[in-house]
């Protein structure tokens, strides 16, 4: 609890990716967290910090599309035209 890991982004591909990424456990919760390396006006290094709730990939449902058949065979049923 209340530990993490901070890696390197080797992914990174253009400029607002983050420098580094990691899983962090905050109180008994998972989170991302994402670090840019920036210099400020004064011209000294620091990062900034984003958390986030960890990615949930989200699987689409597959839909039944087969058309519905009413069965006409009573003779209290509406026709079917």
């Amino acid at each position: 609890m209340n530990t993490g890991a901070i890696f390197k982004n080797e992914n990174k591909k253009a400029e607002n990716h983050p420098d580094y990424k990691g899983k962090v456990n905050v109180n008994g919760k998972e989170m991302e967290v994402a670090l840019w390396l920036k210099t400020s006006a004064k011209g000294l290094k620091f990062f900034s910090a984003s958390f986030s709730e960890p990615y949930i990939k989200i699987e689409p449902q597959i839909q039944n599309n087969e058309p519905q058949i009413k069965e006409y065979g009573d003779a209290n049923d509406d026709l079917p035209f």
